[in-house]
């Protein structure tokens, strides 16, 4: 058996540290927001990723809201990141057939 108690309160054991990425998710899709879009793929993946683990029960389930939001806004810089691209071979391409067509030589 284990020790008597003698009228002391029982303490039940720590719960296990909790291993999820939640937070890492959330911080790469606020600096893919902000300032770095190459994260935001990277805060895509991860919170993805995330997700499943806490589906399958290998994460934590308080960390779901925080890697939904991770994701989200690697989702969002994603998108942003993929019309900043078109854009600049969009008007890259008009500055340059501009420059063909102008018709004083110099490229």
């Amino acid at each position: 058996m284990g020790m008597p108690n003698y009228g002391g309160p029982v303490m039940p054991p720590p719960p296990p540290e909790a291993k999820g990425s939640a937070t890492t998710v959330l911080v790469l899709g606020i600096v893919s927001i902000l300032c770095c879009q190459l994260a935001g793929p990277v805060a895509w993946y991860l919170g993805d990723k995330e997700l499943k683990a806490i589906r399958a029960g290998m994460a934590p389930a308080s960390g779901e809201g925080t890697a939904k939001a991770g994701m989200i806004m690697g989702i969002i810089a994603s998108v942003l990141f993929v019309i900043g691209i078109i854009m600049v071979v969009f008007f890259g391409g008009l500055g340059f057939l501009s420059a063909l067509t102008s018709g004083n030589g110099s490229l």
